[in-house]
């Protein structure tokens, strides 16, 4: 029964299952065809329907939970293929036989009050669906298997349990989501405002971007900027051409956003909501909770302890009597798995055996000529179940020789569940020994050396076999000293905690004895009883009655092993009938099995049992089982008052017992308690609320000798009043005396003082606490309504693990799940219990059935016990780990799922119904005007951020700037004075140089391109022309042909041969947009763009005119083109930003000029200089540095391409040190490619004599907030190779200026600070130390470049902020783009980004946004200039920033959690849709395993970041799109995942 999860042996045919299974074969040969897509989706729904109609009589308007109850029964048609012929079970005896009837129709009666709620169905890929065939599956072993078994493969006639009329299987709604075709912060409000809604350009044609790997990226989707953006001032993309926006995937999210809608609960009682700090809301209690109103309870005393009997004056004294004066009598009876009587130990044997135990443990056995035991020491048992005999002689032999039994399961794997903490409790005893029999010592696993092994957290063990050959017998005049009445330490039983820990209960001789007498006065046991015996006699009631308590009355015990009772669950009712037995101990498992299997036997009688113990009688189900009991053998003799339920516990042994009439009990009384009142601790007798009730038993009155008390559970341990539930307390002699070695939790146990409301001690004795949760009802008798192990605390109020359980199985019980095998937990996330439930579901149910019926079980637990379920799980049969004797380890199981290693089948999770105390939305407050910041920040002595780099007016080195004022100009310079001066060397991925290029070189060869491009394409000054080449010299040369000649240069990265459908739209759409007149190429590109493929991608007709410049004639210009102010365009500059916007952006000849001067300046470059360069040479920084440096500065650029890397990963490192590099620049992703790829290699490359000690700065080219791990990992790893420490830094750039800050040669070091995360999202920088909670390390993006103002201004007001305030970053200098170049000329969209004013202060000044939040802060340190260093803090850009609950969100942070959750998260990224977080993680491992990152990744956003997650999706490594620069492009994962692109392994949508 469930309450011991074991579960049912098989027995009895399926009432539905072959049906189910035909039914189930339809549906899915269906599916296919669609999934294959020769059926239309509406055809599937008619053709489904049409084959289902014969088997479902729907019955209208009935919910179809109910329609079960009106069961059609028919006789079953038994076939060939049934494995057993057994005498069907009528079809109507519904599953009343272990849950009172009350229970099942009270959730039945629940669930009708909901309709169908259409939940979104988790999809799941294919292979991570298909199971075995059912033929081929293993059921879980019988020990939990459960009554229909095998239910597909025994065809019955149909009984009306529907398949849900609607498919639930793929809800393809036509519903359109309006919403989010902005950008990723569109779902709220955007970050800047003041723009209008922009026109959409013709060319936002679906275009996608390229990237190192493109090919193994999805297609996302391109929107050219055009002018500003729905509401937003920064270039927010345009709707999103071609995403289905009613895709399967946006459905679903609809659905989602349904479920999400209803109201749940009335919100709680705000209370107290700090801007700055977000709290947990503290769940106030409702004033309207029932509340204790009973007097004090009066502690209860149990009857007196006979007096005038002659008791044995101890239990061994009891042993020798019957071993030498009956010894024929018999004491213990052994049975086999068929049933068969093998072995019965009689009085004088077990007398004579365990004194030989004992002479051998104390005279024979010995080491370095010691004894080896010594009185007092600790020795294992290890027996398995079926061995009663050999494990009594051992406990006995035991207390003969004074030392003490611990008796343990027998291990059966080296990691058995529990286990390690099994060898903790043997360490901690100090057991070096363990006594085992023959044929289970041959069973344990053995290490090589045929030694038993050593198992997982065991101390080393010596294994002594006691069969009766290995032992000695002992001299005639030998008698053991054994003194066994007073305070020492008798036995040890084992415990198992909540938590998972296992400690022993010490239980002293006296206890014993005092346990002996209580029970055979409270069960009136009489000498030669017979007792059958069914529990475990190793611990707790089997072997307080069935070793101790029938030794001292010479009773005679029949031992029926579980694996007899597994094959036969009859048998105990069998023995009892042929034995005559007057006693019975059993389980209410054992009776639930017993009615299942006890159709055809007529001839069993129980008339002969005067008391049947039902030893956990304090469980909730355990009510039913006697009911049902009772119900079916009435007729064979049981009487009803022989039922006895009993209470025990580890700590107090048994706490209550139930006696017949004629031992003076009182009648049994039944409660029908209110399941809320409970909640709340406390007791209401239920009258109209008839669904959600616990219905209990008493389980009698307390044993003689004893007194009891209820005491509160929670703090000082007060009495209860008498309604209230509360710990049961136990005050007698024969309770445990402490914890072995634990001194701590045993004073808090074993010697509570209870105290009245005054604090008054209610006696001078200790009381033991019992872990039971109860109370004392009428006629002084004990009811218990859980135990403290099982209780969940959630918000203000209690549940009980095993009434949610009991919830859980009146669901359509038996159909999806094992009965039985279902675990209940909580976990603790965000300062709260949150209740999990896992189950091991049927190999035969299908995907759909085990959602419908997980949401239905998340409806009757809300319903009957109000209380959300945090997280569902289903686990394929058989795996969740076993506790000993069947059921299932809970703590073991707890473990596995917050390791992530429970490898789940199906998962529902419900964090936004179950999490109620998450922080208070944050209500943005009215702003403060930025003049009152302005004074506020004076008054505060706080001055305003502003920051600048060196000016430029000093630092002019020679008149060469003021001369050549154009690029073209200082090319024709250079060829003319330094002709043979090497620029440039390219190198390729095996490190020999593939192309050079000297001064004089370039300069013609640019000649060449310029007359080509006049007289070939004939084009004019101010022509536009795209280049697009691979990295290297011909890109240089083509780009300064086109000065040569009055051109307008576009740099585009070509497409990816492998993969043009996706790279090749990209490279269209930026020659559309940027107007290009002419494509310059090689001729291998060339041939591409032209190709069959290509023209499967974009229509190869609309290209513009294509020349290839690989063999162009020489020849000279007549005169080389000088523009006509500085201010006229020299080239565009085209990217794609990591919101997907492609943004190209005007560079003048004179940003040109300013650029190259002012990275000249920071970098020290001069003609003698090498520097090596390892980015792609086509926007931003990378671009500039590739293509204008050089030239400017006349430094040789040492050119490594990234895409070389993939094939030879140390090339630009080995590139530096060849060349002894003092300058070099890399891209994150050329970072990480280093470190993954060379983190075991240092040493060969130090053998190959790479040496990095040159290394003045490496900066790594950015457009984002630096990344700290990255490049302190990078630093440690080659530090071996000779990398100063301070080398590593970064950059930032962004579109409006390519190169805001750069380290650079001279200056301070990066600084380092660190920021608490909470005051980020609300836009404040707080400084915390490091290491503080929350905190959040940032480092400065480098120097400012001469010639660079930057302010940080507030994003709404754009007013001044001061130092160390959160806001957007504007820059002047005289290299800003003075624009962006777009297909329509909106400029004036855009115009603020480029000519922005301050509201107040300096209004003149004209600034860039950049669309980044950073902040400055003054350092102690000084600058090259001698002033104070200001530091400039990037934290991220502003697009990217998700809005959640008013707050404002950086993806990184959330993405840096997420990862760290488990090992197999590979990489992560965020974004939101429709105010739902949406979190995609690549899994690195096994898809199996892909389940358990859902509950982990939700924990740990929910805990670090108070957000609930929407929807978690599992992909493969590398779906996740990542642009040249290494930044992962959201938005175009968000495209792929609503256009369904992604083949995910998993989606999950939390409800």
């Amino acid at each position: 029964d469930p309450g011991d999860p074991g579960s049912n042996p098989t027995s009895g045919p399926p009432v539905h299952g072959a049906c189910f299974s035909l039914c189930l074969c339809l549906c899915l040969s269906l599916s296919l065809s669609l999934s294959l897509c020769d059926i239309t989706q509406k055809g599937y729904e008619k053709k489904r329907a049409k084959l289902l109609a014969r088997y479902i009589p729907l019955l209208q308007g009935v919910d179809p939970s109910l329609q079960a109850e009106n069961r059609v029964s028919g006789p079953a048609q038994t076939s060939a293929v049934a494995p057993k012929q057994q005498k069907p079970r009528p079809a109507n005896s519904r599953d009343e036989r272990f849950r009172s009837d009350v229970h099942t129709e009270a959730v039945q009666a629940a669930l009708a009050k909901y309709k169908e709620r259409k939940m979104p169905m988790p999809s799941k890929r294919r292979s991570v669906l298909v199971h075995s065939s059912v033929e081929t599956y293993t059921p879980p072993d019988t020990s939990s298997a459960s009554e229909d078994e095998g239910s597909l493969r025994r065809p019955g006639r149909l009984t009306s349990t529907p398949l849900q009329s609607h498919s639930n299987i793929e809800p393809w709604l036509d519903r359109v989501i309006q919403g989010s075709s902005t950008s990723s912060s569109a779902s709220s409000t955007s970050s800047h405002p003041g723009g209008r809604p922009a026109a959409a350009p013709s060319a936002a044609a679906t275009a996608t971007l390229t990237g190192p790997a493109a090919h193994a990226h999805i297609g996302p989707r391109l929107r050219p900027v055009s002018g500003g953006s729905a509401g937003s001032g920064l270039s927010a993309p345009l709707p999103v051409a071609g995403v289905p926006v009613s895709s399967r995937v946006s459905s679903k999210i609809q659905q989602l956003l349904n479920t999400l809608k209803r109201p749940k609960r009335p919100p709680l009682k705000e209370f107290f909501v700090d801007d700055f700090e977000e709290l947990l809301e503290v769940q106030q209690p409702d004033p309207n909770q029932p509340k204790p109103e009973g007097s004090q309870m009066v502690v209860l005393k149990g009857e007196p302890l006979a007096v005038g009997i002659p008791w044995p004056p101890s239990l061994l004294a009891a042993l020798q009597r019957w071993g030498t004066t009956q010894p024929k009598a018999p004491c213990l009876t052994a049975l086999d798995t068929a049933g068969k009587a093998v072995y019965t130990l009689t009085y004088g044997k077990l007398w004579s055996r365990s004194l030989k135990l004992a002479y051998t443990l104390l005279n024979k056995l010995t080491s370095k000529n010691e004894p080896l035991l010594n009185p007092g020491d600790r020795v294992a048992l290890v027996f398995p179940n079926s061995d009663p005999v050999m494990f009594m002689v051992a406990f006995y032999g035991c207390l003969l020789a004074e030392l003490v039994p611990v008796p343990i399961e027998v291990p059966l794997t080296r990691k058995d569940a529990g286990s390690q903490q099994v060898g903790f409790l043997l360490g901690s005893c100090g057991v070096t020994l363990a006594l085992t029999t023959d044929a289970c010592q041959k069973g344990l696993p053995k290490a090589q050396t045929g030694e038993v092994a050593t198992f997982k957290g065991w101390p080393p063990l010596a294994w002594l076999v006691i069969d009766g050959k290995h032992l000695t017998k002992p001299p005639k005049d030998w008698h053991p000293q054994a003194q066994d009445a007073g305070a020492g330490t008798a036995y040890i039983e084992y415990k198992t905690s909540k938590e998972g820990s296992t400690v022993g209960v010490t239980v002293s001789h006296a206890s014993l004895l005092a346990q002996c007498r209580a029970l055979t006065q409270a069960c009136g046991y009489s000498e030669a009883e017979t007792l059958t015996n069914v529990l475990d006699f190793k611990r707790d009631a089997g072997l307080w009655h069935g070793v101790l308590t029938s030794v001292m009355n010479r009773m005679h015990v029949i031992s029926i092993p579980y694996a007899l009772m597994k094959v036969n669950p009859l048998s105990w009712i069998q023995k009892v009938c042929s034995y005559k037995a007057r006693a019975a101990l059993v389980k209410s498992r054992d009776m639930h099995w017993s009615l299942l299997a006890q159709r055809g036997q007529r001839d069993v009688s129980l008339s002969s049992l005067r008391m049947l113990i039902v030893a956990d009688g304090a469980n909730p189900w355990s009510i039913s089982s006697c009911d049902a009991f009772l119900n079916v053998f009435q007729s064979r003799g049981l009487r009803p008052e022989v039922i006895c339920p009993c209470a025990t516990s580890p700590e107090a042994l048994t706490v209550a017992i139930r006696r017949p009439p004629d031992l003076g009990g009182p009648p049994p009384r039944k409660a029908v308690l209110s399941m809320n009142g409970l909640s709340f601790g406390v007791i209401r007798v239920d009258t109209e609320e008839k669904l959600s009730v616990l219905t209990v038993q008493d389980v009698g009155q307390v044993l003689p000798g004893a007194d009891v008390c209820v005491v509160k559970v929670e703090g000082a341990p007060y009495l209860c009043k008498t309604d209230e539930v509360g710990e049961i307390c136990v005050h007698s002699s024969a309770t445990g005396t402490a914890y072995y070695g634990l001194l701590g939790i045993t004073k808090s146990v074993f010697e509570t003082v209870p105290l009245t409301a005054g604090g008054a001690p209610v006696s001078e004795r200790p009381f033991t606490r019992t872990g039971l949760l109860g109370f004392v009802g009428p006629d002084d008798l004990v009811f218990v309504v859980g135990k403290l192990d099982g209780l969940m605390v959630v918000g203000v109020r209690r549940h009980n693990a095993d009434d949610v359980v009991a919830t859980a199985l009146a669901v359509e019980p038996m159909k999806f799940v094992y009965r039985g095998r279902i675990a209940v937990f909580s976990v603790t996330v965000l300062h709260d219990d949150r209740i999990v439930l896992v189950a091991e579901q049927r190999p035969d149910a299908s995907e759909e059935d085990s959602f419908q019926w997980m949401s239905r079980v998340l409806q009757a637990i809300d319903s009957i016990h109000q209380v959300g379920v945090y997280c569902l799980a289903l686990v394929p049969a058989n795996t969740l780990p076993k506790a000993p004797l069947g059921g299932i380890h809970i703590s073991e199981t707890k473990q596995r799922f917050l390791e992530g290693m429970l490898h789940p089948c199906n998962v529902l999770m419900c964090p936004h119904t179950c999490v109620t105390n998450l922080p208070k939305p944050r209500q943005k407050q009215p702003e403060v005007g930025p003049a009152s910041m302005i004074v506020g920040n004076l008054v505060a002595g706080k001055r305003i951020a502003q920051a600048s780099g060196r000016e430029l007016a000093h630092l002019e080195d020679s008149d060469q700037a003021r001369k050549f004022l154009f690029l073209p100009d200082v090319l024709q310079w250079r060829a003319h004075t330094t002709p043979d001066h090497p620029l440039f060397l390219l190198l390729n991925a095996k490190g020999t140089v593939t192309s050079t290029a000297t001064c004089v070189q370039l300069h013609k060869r640019a000649e060449r391109v310029a007359a080509a491009l006049m007289e070939k394409a004939r084009l004019n000054v101010g022509d536009h022309v795209a280049l697009v080449y691979p990295p290297g010299v011909d890109l240089i040369a083509a780009f300064y042909g086109c000065l040569y000649c009055g051109c307008v240069p576009v740099t585009v990265r070509p497409p990816h041969p492998q993969n043009l459908a996706t790279t090749l739209p990209t490279v269209k759409m930026i020659v559309e947009v940027s107007k290009s007149a002419c494509v310059l190429t090689t001729q291998a590109i060339m041939r591409l763009l032209k190709s069959k493929d290509a023209g499967a991608a974009v229509d190869v007709r609309t290209w513009p005119t294509i020349v290839d410049t690989d063999d162009i004639p020489k020849k000279k210009v007549a005169s080389i083109f000088r523009p006509p102010s500085p201010d006229v365009l020299a080239y565009l500059d085209f990217s794609v930003s990591t919101t997907g916007i492609l943004a190209g952006v005007k560079m003048s000849h004179a940003a040109t000029s300013a650029l190259c001067r002012s990275i000249k300046l920071q970098c020290e470059l001069y003609p003698s200089r090498q520097i090596a360069i390892c980015l792609d040479p086509y926007c931003g920084l990378g671009f500039a540095l590739w293509c204008l440096c050089s030239v400017y500065s006349g430094h040789q650029s040492v050119l490594v391409p990234p895409l070389e890397l993939e094939s030879n990963v140390s090339l630009w490192l080995s590139a530096v040190s060849q060349y002894k590099a003092r300058v070099t620049f890399c891209s994150y992703s050329v970072m990480e490619m280093c470190t993954r790829g060379l983190g075991t290699q240092t040493g060969v490359l130090r053998m190959k004599g790479v040496n990095l000690s040159c290394v003045r700065t490496c900066m790594v080219v950015a457009e984002e907030r630096p990344r700290i791990a990255l490049t302190q990992s990078f630093s440690k790893l080659f530090k071996d190779l000779g990398l100063p420490a301070r080398a590593v830094s970064t950059t930032f750039g962004c579109r409006v200026n390519v190169a805001i800050c750069l380290q650079g040669t001279a200056g301070p070091d990066p600084t380092t600070v660190y920021v608490d995360m909470r005051a980020l999202r609300h836009d404040r920088v707080r400084l915390v130390e490091r290491g503080s909670p929350h905190s959040l390390p940032l480092t400065e993006s480098g120097k400012i470049l001469p010639g660079v103002k930057v302010i940080i201004a507030h994003t709404e007001t754009k007013g001044p902020l001061g130092d160390s305030h959160l806001g957007e970053i504007w820059v002047s200098s005289p290299h800003n783009a003075t624009g962006y170049y777009t297909v329509y000329g909106e400029e004036a969209l855009h115009a603020d980004h480029f000519s922005a004013r301050l509201s107040f202060g300096d209004t003149q000044t004209i600034w860039a946004r950049t669309g980044y939040l950073g902040f400055l802060r003054r350092t102690e340190l000084t600058d090259a200039s001698g002033e104070r260093h200001d530091a400039l803090y990037v934290v991220g850009s502003l697009d990217e920033t998700l809005e959640l609950r008013g707050m404002r969100y950086h993806p990184i942070d959330i993405e840096t959690s997420v990862v760290r959750a488990h090992r197999s998260i590979a990489e992560c990224a965020v974004f939101t849709w429709t105010n739902l977080l949406v979190v995609v993680v690549e899994l690195d491992g096994l898809e199996q395993d892909a389940l358990d990152l859902v509950a982990l990744v939700t924990n740990v956003v929910l805990e670090e970041h108070h957000l609930v997650v929407g929807v978690v999706v599992i992909v493969d490594p590398g779906v996740i799109p990542i642009n040249s620069r290494g930044e992962k492009q959201r938005m175009h994962l968000r495209d792929g995942f609503l256009a369904d692109q992604l083949d995910p392994i998993y989606v999950a949508y939390n409800m």
